[in-house]
């Protein structure tokens, strides 16, 4: 049973604001995370086309300069709204959602040329999906 001085303002437990807090925290250090490494993987793409790949021909194949510079770009704005994330913006929850749903294809297209790292990002991109839509900081 709590007492009233562990309730805030709000009337919300302490122990709610906590986790809400933890759970925005670790989606925003993911969503980080899936940031650098996509872009990294753009990087890798750019700069060394033997790395990857050279499979069957694919309806949604590309060349790896474009698929490259899609990765690096994609990298670059999910890292920027996992930052966001950190410091608070009310926007960035949707935007977070968007571009990771975004990474998750980019990423499951990208499977014939890197297949590991590909479903290692869209692992890490649905737990902070997951991560991010159940924070409730009304709550």
């Amino acid at each position: 049973m709590e007492t009233p001085k562990e309730r805030n303002v709000s009337g919300q437990s302490s122990k709610t604001t906590r986790f809400a807090a933890g759970t925005s925290s670790v989606a925003a250090v993911v969503l980080v995370g899936v940031g650098a490494l996509q872009f990294f993987q753009g990087v890798a793409a750019l700069a060394n086309d033997e790395l990857f790949v050279v499979g069957s021909d694919y309806v949604y194949r590309l060349d790896l300069t474009t698929w490259g510079w899609i990765h690096v770009i994609l990298g670059f704005l999910v890292a920027l709204v996992g930052f966001a994330l950190i410091y608070g913006a009310t926007w960035s929850r949707i935007v977070a959602v968007v571009l990771l749903s975004l990474s998750i294809v980019a990423n499951f297209l990208w499977i014939p040329s890197y297949p590991w790292w590909s479903v290692i990002l869209i692992a890490m991109a649905i737990l902070a999906i997951w991560a991010i839509a159940a924070w409730h900081p009304e709550r």
